[in-house]
């Protein structure tokens, strides 16, 4: 899944993955069904993405796609599943997108939860698997743009970050997440207005050190931004820098800006990742 937009052409790339939804058949009937259909008060599956993220991703798929140790970094809790589906390369098969907004038969988790992808196991990993009628459902949003939810704040602001903040990682992640509530300004994202750096101890006044990232921002998803470290990540203490403020900081696409801090600099997100044993 790799650079392509809501029509197949080329990303957005600055300077520029899918493991399957595994979840052990968790939340399914033995027909593949949810086995609560309209669950916390969503109705029928239809298609759309806050059905499909309240009646599969979050009940059935996210018993193995969360938090530090999601197979493939493939978060699909509600606040991190659409910024690391859509329009994002697979770690398994690089060449698909995770999700390509208008061709389901190219997403690499149809692939997945149908059976025949190149790599690895069908999806949800031992079953029972999904049935035919509810795959049918995330096809058709597929098909449909991979249009996302409706509940995001007015303000132009971050809701989600991968790694979460202060999360300990025992693999070093195949990129960084940032989420915002509007969609970016590509123009206005450079090494000036983000950074990532790796401390080599603890506090603030330890040896702090650049780590080269590639940075994305999906064209069929323009408010993820993504950062590809140039190298794999090395145990260690991370930290990712953003400048805020109207005259140098990012902005969403009418203009407005994140809100300045004090600093010139505002560390958006910390993490560590341990030394293998």
């Amino acid at each position: 899944m790799r650079r392509a937009t809501k029509n197949g052409s080329a990303a957005v790339v600055v300077s520029w993955l899918l493991g399957g939804c595994a979840g052990n058949g968790v939340g399914l009937d033995a027909n593949g069904e949810p086995l609560v259909p309209g669950a916390q008060g969503s109705g029928p599956l239809t298609a759309n993405f806050d059905s499909i993220q309240a009646q599969v991703f979050t009940p059935i798929c996210t018993v193995c796609h969360a938090g530090a140790n999601a197979p493939e970094g493939l978060r699909l809790d509600a606040a991190n599943s659409y910024n690391l589906l859509v329009d994002v390369p697979s770690t398994e098969v690089p060449s698909l997108f995770r999700v390509k907004p208008g061709d389901p038969d190219n997403s690499y988790v149809i692939q997945k939860l149908e059976g025949h992808a190149a790599v690895g196991a069908r999806m949800p990993f031992g079953g029972p698997y999904l049935s035919g009628a509810v795959i049918a459902v995330i096809r058709q949003w597929i098909t449909d743009g991979a249009l996302p939810g409706n509940s995001m704040p007015a303000s132009f602001a971050i809701v989600s970050l991968a790694p979460a903040a202060n999360e300990v990682l025992m693999e070093p992640p195949a990129q960084i997440m940032i989420g915002f509530s509007h969609d970016l300004d590509i123009n206005r994202i450079d090494p000036a207005s983000l950074r990532v750096e790796r401390r080599a101890g603890e506090g603030a006044e330890a040896p702090a050190q650049s780590v080269p990232v590639r940075i994305t921002v999906p064209s069929a998803n323009p408010r993820a931004l993504l950062l590809w470290p140039v190298q794999p990540l090395s145990a260690g203490h991370y930290r990712v820098l953003l400048r805020a403020g109207a005259a140098t900081g990012l902005s969403d696409i009418a203009g407005e800006p994140l809100p300045a801090a004090d600093s010139a600099e505002t560390m958006i997100l910390n993490f560590d990742i341990e030394a293998a044993p």
